[in-house]
C-alpha cells in the first residue's frame, strides 16, 4: 500500500499582513484560495532540512501563481499626492498607492516549520503568539505543522529577501539565519537592499 503524506497545515504569522482585506502595506493575497492550493504544493515537496538554518524556508512560486496577488512594490515617483501615510511595525511611513504598485515577476514565501517558527527569538519570548498558533491541537483540530511568515511579491530586477531595515533587524538578532553570514554574504545582501530601496517603494490600500 502506498503511504499518504499528509498535506501541510497552516497558520498565518502574527506580523504577516498579506491577507488582510484592507490596509496591507506591502504584498497582498488577491485570490487566496488559489494562493493556497498552490502553496500546499510548493511546501509539501520543499526540503525544510536542508536549508541554513533547518526548518526555515523561502520558496519561490511558479510564475502561474503570481496572477493570485498583488506586488509589494512599484516605482518611485516624485509626485507626493501618489503616497499615502501609515503606519507600520511601530513606525509611520510613505508609501506608494496601490494602484501605482507594479506588475509581478516575482513571488516568493517564507514558510516555516511549526518548530522552527517556535525557536525563532521573536516568537519565543511571545506567549500569546506560541499559544496561538499551537492552539489547533488543544481544539482537537489538525495540528499546524507549518507558519506563513512572509509574502514577497516583488518586480524590478533580483528584489532582495530583505528590505534595508528588516535586513538590520535580522543581524541585531531577529533571526537565527542571520548568524550564519560572513562579512561578504552581509556586505552583498545590504547592497542589493539599498540599490533596490534607491529605486522602488513599497505599497499600500489606500
Amino acid at each position: 500500500m502506498t503511504e499518504t503524506k499528509d498535506m501541510p497545515v497552516f497558520a498565518k504569522a502574527n506580523i504577516l499582513q498579506a491577507f488582510s482585506l484592507e490596509g496591507v502595506v506591502g504584498s497582498r493575497v488577491v485570490r487566496q484560495d488559489s494562493f493556497m492550493e498552490a502553496l500546499r504544493l510548493e511546501v509539501d515537496r520543499f526540503d525544510f532540512a536542508a536549508q541554513t538554518t533547518p526548518g526555515q524556508g523561502f520558496i519561490p512560486m511558479p510564475s502561474d501563481t503570481h496572477y493570485t496577488v498583488s506586488a509589494g512594490v512599484g516605482r518611485k515617483v516624485a509626485d507626493p499626492g501618489s503616497y499615502v501615510l501609515r503606519e507600520w511595525r511601530g513606525n509611520v511611513g510613505a508609501y506608494l498607492k496601490r494602484e501605482h504598485a507594479a506588475p509581478v515577476e516575482s513571488l516568493a514565501v517564507i514558510v516555516y516549520t511549526l518548530d522552527a517558527y517556535l525557536a525563532d527569538p521573536d516568537v519565543a519570548g511571545d506567549a500569546d503568539e506560541v499559544a496561538r498558533v499551537t492552539s489547533n491541537e488543544r481544539d482537537g483540530c489538525a495540528p499546524v505543522s507549518h507558519v506563513i511568515v512572509a509574502v514577497l511579491a516583488n518586480a524590478g530586477p533580483r528584489p532582495p529577501a530583505y528590505s534595508p531595515g528588516r535586513l538590520v533587524a535580522n543581524l541585531a538578532g531577529a533571526n537565527k539565519d542571520a548568524l550564519a553570514w560572513d562579512a561578504d554574504t552581509i556586505r552583498g545582501k545590504a547592497k542589493e537592499a539599498q540599490d533596490y530601496a534607491d529605486e522602488w517603494s513599497v505599497v499600500a490600500d489606500g
